[in-house]
C-alpha cells in the first residue's frame, strides 16, 4: 500500500456549485462545504467526475436562465 493510498479526502463543493478534495484532517476553506463523500483522491475524483457534468458556475447558469425567460 503506498502512502497516497492511506491519505484521505473528503469531497467539497462551493456556493457556485463547483467541486474539489480536500484533505480530511484539514479544516475546509472559507466558503466550502462538505458533500459527505470521502475516500482516496482518486475515488473522490471520480465521485466528482460523475456528479459534476456541467462545469458552468451556478450564477451563470442561472442567469441564461433568466435572459432567456
Amino acid at each position: 500500500m503506498s502512502s497516497s493510498d492511506t491519505v484521505r479526502f473528503r469531497v467539497v463543493v462551493n456556493h457556485e456549485e463547483q467541486y474539489s478534495v480536500w484533505f480530511t484532517e484539514r479544516p475546509l476553506p472559507a466558503g466550502w462545504t462538505e458533500t459527505g463523500v470521502s475516500g482516496t483522491r482518486e475515488e473522490c475524483l471520480a465521485h466528482i467526475a460523475e456528479v459534476w457534468t456541467d462545469l458552468t458556475p451556478r450564477s451563470v447558469r442561472e442567469a441564461r436562465g433568466s435572459a432567456a425567460a
